[in-house]
């Protein structure tokens, strides 16, 4: 079993999800959610993605085999960036819809 194998199974035991849980809210098959606990299959992005919200986590965090207080420290920088990243884009598209009826209203007349 390799490092994020043995995480997500230590994840998946503190919620007091079996495999079958896991793999339902993963829309894939419990032999395919074993082979990603156990190692044998490689998790690409997408999947990470997807297991690291499920757990409520960054990909980061999923991926850090450390918890040092500088690791903590900057997982807790790369979240506070994302959100920020986050709220920015919220504020960009809503910028973008006012754009976008203004540009009607001048068309219009």
């Amino acid at each position: 079993m390799n490092a994020l194998g043995k995480k997500i199974r230590l994840l998946r035991h503190q919620k007091g999800w079996s495999q079958e849980d896991v793999a339902k809210r993963l829309d894939i098959s419990i032999p395919a959610f074993s082979k990603i606990e156990t190692g044998i299959t490689d998790v690409n992005l997408s999947r990470l993605n997807q297991i690291s919200k499920l757990f409520n986590l960054t990909v980061v965090q999923l991926l850090s085999t450390s918890d040092s207080e500088e690791d903590k420290e900057y997982v807790n920088e790369v979240n506070a960036l994302t959100q920020k990243l986050q709220q920015r884009d919220t504020e960009v598209i809503e910028l973008q819809k006012k754009v976008i009826d203004l540009y009607e209203q001048l068309h219009k007349r």
